[in-house]
């Protein structure tokens, strides 16, 4: 651990409260249906497109009602991604003349961006056209976010409702959350990044002259255009030289706005935030680190605020920070460290004014050991997915804490909507197992939690174990599973062990040694990844209904205090409990084994 980590992780979470905290009231006046500050000039927009959506804003919900809107708002974002993929080749904005992408991948790519994951198993510079980028990929960055926040409105709701039955209007959050928050801060932090260096056209592909042309050998092959052998049948190689470069372009900027902002994480390239042309400076890349966890924290004080008790959302906030902070300091600590098979050899790995030290395989020069480690916490403790280094390269406690981050649920500040969502769940699963230890019904914000709120809470955090380990164990299985996987052994279970984990909890990024772009992967993640965005955000709004229809109870000396210091570490230890034991085993198989081989050989 050096000096300048430790001194980036704090300038990090300082600049990020002192943004969040403003934006917090903002979003309390978007959940709360009144007028937003510095924006209300939107109202009349907002009122435009409920009439030309035949939208009722005053006519409220029951939970049902809103979840079906939900799904099916879904479902036809689903089609619309897929459908526009599978027809691209024929539709404009498309200068490379890019071909249709193929059904299985097409399936994948429509799940993963409703369902907010953005898993990408293809090469965006190479796959989509501009017109795809734009108004698939982009958009739906904008409606799977919104849908996050739409579903937290609900669920607290649910806690300040005074025995009602309705939990809001699911049209409403959705546009207000579009209109009033992610448009606007989409707006700024793209012009910011083209400022930095982040390009936004649609000029083609350029084609420019190398300085010093690369050699290289390739197969010699004959006028019938097949390979050329020698006596010995060995193919005939023949020395070239490569004296152009394609340049791809696009309107990247406005993409990585929203990418970074809803928690999204899809890159615009296959490099994703460590091309240049997406995160080209340190400034930009400290930007994007805050834009993946801004939304996030500002929905912790929007929550106190809506609420009427500040405390409450300074105390999920705290545990949030809590695990963050730790997870962070492990990630850095075992990238910054030496490597024991090199230091054996006798090779210096120590910082240096030369050299950055510790684990550089697969990290970007511009950002070194800290600001990649700390991206790697943050794009996993949020479900964002974009990446700044190849996580697959990382050491393996250092790629076990970005897994072990998905595998909790996302709930470490999280997605936009769904950290805060996913978080409360467990806060009613804290009070619960607090309630049993001294022999009292608990409650939560002035409303029981009973059987229903149980049964339901225990849907929403045991759905995504059951299908991270349910599909690793298929795909270990299966020769086309095994099929994928670039490095035998722990690593190459760890592989698929993370796909799975970043599909079901809905953060996309992966270990890139997994060939995933195959119709069984495709398939498998897809469906993870729905069931994992979906069958959690049902049982949510089933919970954010059963509390509605509660009256809210006034504290008395019994109430268990859900704000102090005591409250903030019961909650941290049921997220770790509940999150770590049920992925032991397979952690085991993987990085731990992993971990122990380095010092084996």
């Amino acid at each position: 651990m050096t000096m300048q980590s430790l001194a980036l992780l704090g300038a990090f979470l300082a600049v990020l409260f002192v943004l969040a905290w403003p934006l917090g009231k903002i979003l309390a006046r978007v959940g709360d249906g009144g007028a937003v500050p510095g924006l209300n000039w939107l109202a009349p927009v907002e009122r435009l497109l409920y009439r030309a959506g035949g939208v009722a804003p005053e006519q409220d919900m029951g939970w049902k009602a809103y979840a079906i809107a939900l799904l099916v708002f879904n479902g036809i974002g689903a089609l619309f991604v897929f459908a526009l993929q599978r027809m691209q080749a024929w539709l404009p904005l498309n200068p490379q003349s890019l071909g249709n992408v193929s059904p299985d991948s097409s399936f994948n790519t429509a799940v993963s961006f409703v369902a907010n994951t953005n898993w990408q198993g293809y090469s965006g510079e190479q796959t989509m056209s501009y017109l795809t980028q734009m108004l698939a990929l982009t958009g739906q960055n904008f409606l799977s976010a919104a849908t996050g926040m739409a579903v937290v409105y609900a669920l607290i709701r649910g806690f300040t409702s005074r025995s009602g039955g309705s939990i809001g209007n699911f049209w409403v959050d959705l546009t207000r959350s579009t209109l009033y928050v992610l448009l606007p801060l989409s707006l700024l932090l793209s012009v910011f990044l083209m400022g930095q260096g982040v390009i936004q056209n649609f000029a083609p592909y350029q084609e420019v002259q190398l300085i010093d042309p690369v050699p290289y050998s390739a197969p010699a092959t004959g006028a019938d255009g097949q390979p050329l052998k020698d006596a010995q049948g060995q193919a005939v190689m023949q020395n070239l030289s490569a004296g152009t470069q394609t340049i791809a372009m696009g309107p990247v900027a406005s993409q990585e706005a929203i990418k970074m902002l809803g928690t999204n994480g899809g890159g615009f390239f296959n490099a994703n935030s460590a091309h240049p042309f997406e995160n080209p400076t340190p400034l930009s890349n400290f930007a994007q680190m805050l834009a993946i966890f801004l939304i996030p924290a500002g929905l912790c004080f929007a929550f106190g605020h809506l609420v009427g008790d500040r405390r409450q959302g300074y105390a999920v906030l705290a545990a949030m920070s809590l695990i963050f902070v730790a997870a962070t300091l492990v990630v850095m600590g075992a990238e910054q460290a030496a490597h024991p098979q090199l230091a054996a050899l006798g090779v210096d790995q120590g910082a240096s004014a030369m050299q950055a030290g510790g684990n550089m395989e697969g990290k970007e020069t511009r950002f070194g050991i800290a600001a990649s480690s700390l991206f790697a916490a943050v794009t996993t403790a949020a479900s964002c997915g974009a990446v700044n280094a190849m996580h697959d390269s990382f050491s393996p406690l250092g790629g076990a804490v970005p897994m072990l981050l998905m595998q909790l649920g996302e709930v470490v500040f999280g997605g936009v909507g769904s950290g805060l969502y996913g978080m409360l769940v467990f806060a009613i699963l804290a009070v619960f197992i607090a309630g049993l230890m001294i022999g009292r019904t608990p409650e939560y914000l002035g409303k029981k939690i009973q059987s229903h709120e149980m049964k339901m809470s225990s849907i929403a955090i045991l759905v995504t174990p059951v299908l991270v380990l349910g599909g690793t164990a298929v795909a270990v299985m299966l020769d086309v599973g095994r099929a994928g996987i670039a490095n035998p052994g722990a690593h190459g279970f760890s592989e698929i062990l993370y796909a799975f984990s970043s599909a079901a909890n809905n953060n996309g990024s992966a270990f890139a040694g997994l060939s995933a772009n195959t119709p069984f992967y495709n398939t498998m993640l897809a469906i993870a990844m729905w069931f994992g965005r979906f069958a959690v955000i049902v049982p949510v709004l089933a919970i954010a209904g059963a509390l509605a229809a509660k009256p809210r109870l006034a504290a008395n000396p019994g109430t268990m205090p859900t704000h102090g210091p005591v409250f903030v570490f019961l909650l941290v230890g049921v997220v770790l409990l509940v999150g770590v034991l049920n992925y032991v085993p397979a952690l085991a198989l993987g990085p731990v084994v992993e971990h122990l081989q380095l010092y084996s050989k």
